[in-house]
């Protein structure tokens, strides 16, 4: 018999199976050289953008990030053993201004001119074969070559390797949402439950309408666009400068609130100068060891969260007493060594920064950042539209003064620490939703259309501590908020506006479904448990797989984003780079002499 060539299996070929692309063309002339490999790619997407990448979405949807804090590849600042494959960031190779918000669409034209290049750089003996399928199962013993089952597909793939690489995926209604959708049935209302909103079917959602929203982060801002601008209003600059929104008659009204009540804060708007803050410095790989170290483990919120504290709070009052001094009372080194000295939340800090840091709106508070309205009260809804447009607008004002470039100092300190957490695993929901609210805000142009679409009554405010309930006797749903009590809003329609959760245990992927039930481990928070070290997927007992790997939102690994800023270091490098080394090496080990006598590579081959 012809012994089989060697093969590896990547399921999802979106962003982070391409980084992963990227990083086996990089590493395979050092560790698997003049070798042959059949590389697979499953995806029902084209390769490179994938599904939230594709180019069959609105136009008017934009990425999240200006065109110059985007890039696939490596930088010198990148910590890991592979070669550095310099490439251009999206602006670089668009031509964009650097400071400019691209819409997807040409996002997904970047990525997949990246595949291309990543599948143009692979040794001549590796040869790419692209399924445009879904993957529903994988078999195969621990110590054998493993069966990746393909959907319309009767025979498996053969793999030595099996590495996911899903991003985000839909997940099963928990009960609270299923019980609201049978509530809607039995109604006749309107309930979309958690999903991407570029995806969701909007057509019920009715003109002049009340709509509750669940939800202000960027869920949301996708919604607001494909609501008002998706359905013919436009944009207008006002006589006082401001901007105006020319309703086409078509929108419904939308009632936005959630547990903070406030929208994700603005992207910062100006450029970094000076001194960048020198961290890590107190969560950093001696801590992180450190915490490892613990019998049982670290948790969160009692071992690491101080820890994130003292460095987001450390790298502000760097930037604060080094850029502006004149708002300090202390010089620096005498601040910096009663600061390293002081424990987290402690009456010794808090006095330190009241005698240093005279303006409150100078120091570092991380709770009243993530609760903006706690104890706010208004005494009703027309006074917190105007409340909330005046917390909106401050927000925008200081992320776009530099005068506040603390904001910017604390947004590259939690860049350090989400580089260090990938380490430590899961972290638990809260985290995730902190760093985004801080640091994966909406670009400023979005909020202002918010302020617009506010004036214009097409978007009201609800307030923090939303809650929703089904009022069987009414046959509507109310919301509620602890921002102004007794004042509840009654709607026909309620859109969850957010992801879902990334949970193994009730996504709708079969395939991850199928590794739970086989014996994948699930982290307390429902994500795929993963070895830091190279992303091979835990059993129950801890054990990495020697054959199957996971990277990317699913995991307990994640990283920020699949593509990063350039020259920070980004997780997802480093672990797409550690990744596609095991890969090489357990190739390269493994493979019988005949298999690597066999021919050169074929063309690449589609399979639709």
């Amino acid at each position: 018999m012809t012994p089989a060539r060697p093969s590896v299996v990547i399921v999802g070929a979106g962003p982070r199976g391409t980084g992963l692309v990227e990083r086996l063309a990089a590493n395979a002339p050092e560790l698997y050289p003049d070798r042959p490999l059949d590389l697979h790619l499953v995806d029902p997407y084209p390769p490179g953008g994938g599904r939230i990448w594709r180019a069959d979405q609105s136009l008017l949807l934009w990425m999240n990030s200006t065109a110059e804090d985007v890039t696939m590849f490596t930088d010198e600042s990148v910590e890991m053993a592979g070669p550095v494959r310099p490439g251009p960031t999206f602006a670089e190779w668009s031509g964009a201004d650097g400071q400019t918000f691209p819409g997807r669409r040409e996002q997904g034209a970047y990525l997949s001119w990246v595949y291309e290049q990543s599948v143009a750089a692979l040794p001549p003996r590796i040869a790419v074969h692209e399924h445009r399928r879904r993957a529903v199962r994988v078999t195969g013993p621990r110590d054998g070559r493993q069966e990746v089952w393909l959907e319309g597909r009767p025979a498996p793939l053969a793999a030595d390797l099996v590495v996911l690489t899903l991003g985000h995926l839909e997940s099963e209604l928990p009960p609270e949402q299923r019980e609201l959708s049978d509530f809607a049935a039995r109604h006749g209302l309107t309930h979309l439950p958690p999903a991407f909103t570029a995806d969701a079917d909007l057509s019920a959602l009715r003109p002049g309408e009340p709509v509750l929203v669940r939800g202000f982060g960027l869920a949301f801002i996708d919604l607001m666009v494909l609501l008002t601008e998706g359905r013919g209003g436009t944009y207008a600059t006002g006589a006082d400068g401001r901007l105006v929104y020319r309703p086409s008659g078509r929108e419904p009204v939308l009632h936005v609130g959630s547990r903070r009540g406030v929208p994700y804060h603005s992207k910062i708007g100006y450029e970094p100068a000076g001194e960048r803050p020198p961290v890590p410095r107190f969560f950093g790989p001696e801590q992180v060891d450190a915490l490892l170290a613990r019998p049982g483990g670290p948790d969160f919120r009692r071992d690491v969260w101080p820890l994130i504290d003292k460095e987001l709070g450390f790298a502000h009052y760097h930037r604060l007493f080094t850029a502006h001094r004149e708002r300090t009372r202390m010089n620096w080194p005498d601040f910096e060594e009663k600061y390293a000295a002081a424990d987290p939340g402690s009456a010794a800090l808090q006095a330190l920064v009241g005698t240093a840091v005279p303006d409150p709106a100078d120091r570092f508070d991380p709770a009243a950042l993530d609760h903006p309205l706690a104890g706010v009260r208004y005494p009703d809804g027309e006074a917190l539209q105007e409340g909330l447009r005046g917390y909106i607008e401050a927000d925008l004002a200081r992320r776009h003064d530099p005068a506040y470039s603390p904001d910017l100092a604390v947004f590259l300190a939690l860049l350090s620490v989400y580089g260090q957490l990938i380490r430590i695993g899961d972290r638990g929901p809260w985290w995730h939703g902190f760093f985004s609210y801080l640091a994966s805000g909406p670009p400023g142009p979005r909020l202002r259309q918010l302020l617009a679409l506010s004036r214009a009554g097409v978007v009201r405010f609800l307030g923090a501590d939303l809650t929703v309930t089904a009022d069987e006797r009414r046959g509507l749903f109310r919301a509620e908020s602890a921002t102004v009590p007794r004042e509840p809003v009654e709607a026909r329609a309620l859109v969850e506006a957010r992801l879902p959760e990334p949970t193994v245990a009730h996504t709708r992927d079969a395939l991850l479904r199928s590794l739970h039930t086989d014996g994948a481990a699930a982290t307390p928070a429902g994500l795929l448990a993963v070895a830091p070290a190279d992303g091979r997927i835990l059993d129950r007992s801890g054990r990495p797989h020697p054959r199957r790997f996971a990277l990317g939102p699913g995991t307990d690994a994640r990283a920020a984003g699949a593509f990063a800023r350039p020259r920070t270091n980004a997780p997802a490098f480093r672990q797409n780079d550690a990744t596609a080394r095991a890969l090489l090496t357990f190739l390269r080990d493994h493979a019988t002499p005949s298999a690597l006598a066999l021919t050169p590579k074929e063309p690449r081959v589609a399979d639709h």
